[in-house]
């Protein structure tokens, strides 16, 4: 049986699926998994795969067909310690590591976070989208994985939808 916990992450994980497919028009589905039969310890089966197969087990969300370069983790938590954000926040660089880990170079990568009674939200890499004058969000620097905007989640979808098509195309 499934722990609470867990189901809590694949009902949050099913959701950003849902969002994403409604959005685009293209089916995204929850990963088999969660992404981790090619993550983390795992990432020497990525030599047993084919192209196609890798994409799929990558990352918590398996895209449309039209967004080859999407790698997402999604994370559903009671909380956050967000006054760590101005030094080493471990648990977001374990997430941001798990996130990299299978991503490969030119990915879009995304971390999609939830947590009770403060929202859901959105992680990419400044380099791939850049902050939106004028609209608020946090700057993570990551000592391992560079620099890091965290933006509501509806604040990002309104604003970076086409960008996120276009990057994982």
């Amino acid at each position: 049986m499934t722990s609470p916990s867990k189901a809590k992450g694949n009902s949050f994980e099913r959701r950003v699926a849902d969002f994403l497919t409604n959005l685009y028009g293209e089916k995204f589905i929850r990963a088999p998994g969660s992404g981790a039969y090619v993550g983390g310890k795992n990432a020497s089966r990525k030599q047993m795969l084919h192209e196609g197969q890798i994409r799929n087990f990558n990352g918590d969300i398996v895209p449309g067909q039209s967004f080859p370069r999407f790698n997402a983790e999604c994370k559903s938590y009671k909380d956050f310690a967000w006054h760590q954000l101005f030094e080493t926040n471990r648990v977001l660089e374990d997430w941001l590591g798990q996130l990299m880990a299978v991503a490969d170079p030119g990915d879009l990568n995304m971390l999609f976070m939830k947590f009770n009674r403060k929202g859901e939200f959105v992680v990419t890499q400044q380099s791939a989208i850049p902050a939106t004058v004028g609209v608020n969000h946090v700057v993570y620097n990551s000592a391992t994985h560079g620099c890091w905007i965290i933006q509501e989640f509806n604040q990002f979808w309104q604003q970076h939808a086409a960008t996120v098509k276009s990057l994982s195309a």
